[in-house]
């Protein structure tokens, strides 16, 4: 009987390993591309409590596809359904991001989302891709 049960405590435990590993893997961020402006090779993850604050970790080239529009371009992030934080580009340029995001009164991270925007100044609105949405499922 002791086996049996150290057996099953064995096999929970390298599940929940397993579960941690898919979960904090390297998956590829949906095209995201506003008029003006493309997050390319774009890839993310979810990491475990214990590595970077639980945070969605991701990376990507953003690039300004319109040289001649005088416009920034900027990466928009925000998880667990909190404020948008921004990342900028550089105008006529391609920068590589890696950046981390987290919710400072949670454990970890489970639901983000991103997306690509043009920055047209204070006049005038934004041109702002569709946010994708990543989340893990428990």
């Amino acid at each position: 009987m002791k086996k049996v049960v150290m057996g099953a405590v064995a096999a929970g435990v390298f599940l929940a390993g397993a579960g941690t590993a898919v979960a904090s893997s390297w998956q590829s961020l949906q095209e995201t591309r506003a008029s003006g402006a493309v997050l390319l090779q774009g890839r993310y993850r979810f990491n475990p409590p214990e590595r970077n604050h639980g945070s969605f970790e991701w990376t990507g080239y953003l690039q300004d596809t319109d040289a001649n529009d005088r416009s920034n371009t900027f990466v928009r992030v925000r998880v667990e359904g909190r404020g948008w934080v921004r990342y900028y580009g550089e105008q006529r340029q391609t920068v590589y991001m890696h950046h981390f995001n987290w919710e400072g009164s949670q454990r970890y991270t489970d639901d983000a989302e991103l997306g690509v925007c043009v920055d047209k100044g204070a006049f005038k609105v934004n041109s702002c891709s569709r946010e994708h949405h990543y989340h893990i499922e428990h």
